[in-house]
């Protein structure tokens, strides 16, 4: 930000035009030197880094509001939408990991595979429009799915299935190649041999082993769903924490965009430790 281009002070006083034929050279090295943008870099990263320890995020050159009063609300939603794509994610990668596991070359698994893998090839921000196109005007049966009215609203499916689409093969590959290794084990052989039905022997010895590496998978995917969030929160217009992101970029937003950079990797460690927490419950032998 420092180095980059753009001049966060005259984008403060932009009209609706983009014009700044009201700002002269005093008014705008007076507004510098009141934010502290003419101290050394150095400097200016000292001085965030100690308000960042006293809780003061700053202040967002443009809104002209607190930082951390406008990043909380937004947040919000974007976590919902993340923890809803990550469910979603889930319940379909998986599943279908274990049936293309199961019937391992066969026509289901490579239609699984390659279909997904088709699905994952075309980026969210074209994905996003086609999908729209197509349930809003060539199967109409949705209305333009546009704002944000909550997560139990219809308008959400839509961008949850957009933002889950990008890490679904990484959940559905893993899961395929952990269900592979397993089946193949002596422990799994024995059990075919006393009798035990495939089902059984699936859902008891072969699943809970095999999430272990899928849950791993979870906590990496994290950082994609963070980056989808972005184009999807600006395709359908939703005023979460990435639409925020690429509004602090355009405004070159100072503060907004360093807590945003601060936000999300803390977002993206948390959900990090929680995966590690939640190896002790899949895999007891970590205890050991």
């Amino acid at each position: 930000m420092f180095y980059g281009g753009g001049d966060p002070i005259k984008q403060m006083f932009l009209d609706e035009l983009g014009n700044t034929q009201y700002l002269d050279q005093k008014m705008i090295d007076s507004e510098r030197e009141k934010y502290g943008l003419n101290d050394p870099f150095l400097v200016q990263f000292k001085n965030y880094l100690f308000n960042i320890t006293q809780g003061d995020w700053g202040t967002s050159y443009r809104a002209q509001r607190p930082v951390l009063d406008m990043i909380k609300p937004r947040l919000w939603i974007s976590i919902q939408l993340g923890f809803a794509a990550t469910i979603f994610m889930a319940l379909v990668g998986i599943p279908l990991g274990i049936i293309a596991a199961l019937y391992h070359n066969k026509w289901i698994d490579l239609t699984i595979v390659g279909t997904i893998v088709t699905i994952n090839a075309i980026p969210i921000f074209v994905t996003g429009p086609l999908l729209l196109l197509f349930f809003v005007l060539v199967v109409p049966i949705m209305n333009v799915p546009y704002g944000w009215n909550g997560l139990f609203d219809s308008q959400v499916i839509l961008p949850i299935v957009v933002i889950a689409i990008s890490t679904l093969p990484i959940v559905l590959r893993q899961t395929r190649t952990s269900v592979l290794e397993i089946k193949n084990e002596d422990y799994i052989r024995t059990a075919r041999a006393k009798g035990l039905t495939e089902r059984k022997i699936i859902l008891k010895h072969v699943l809970r082993p095999a999430l272990t590496p899928v849950i791993t998978s979870l906590g990496l995917v994290m950082i994609t769903l963070v980056n989808g969030a972005l184009f999807v929160e600006l395709i359908f217009n939703i005023p979460g924490f990435g639409k925020m992101t690429i509004d602090a970029i355009r405004d070159v937003d100072h503060p907004l965009i360093m807590s945003t950079v601060l936000v999300g990797t803390l977002v993206v460690m948390g959900s990090n430790l929680i995966v590690d927490l939640i190896y002790f419950i899949l895999d007891p032998r970590i205890n050991n």
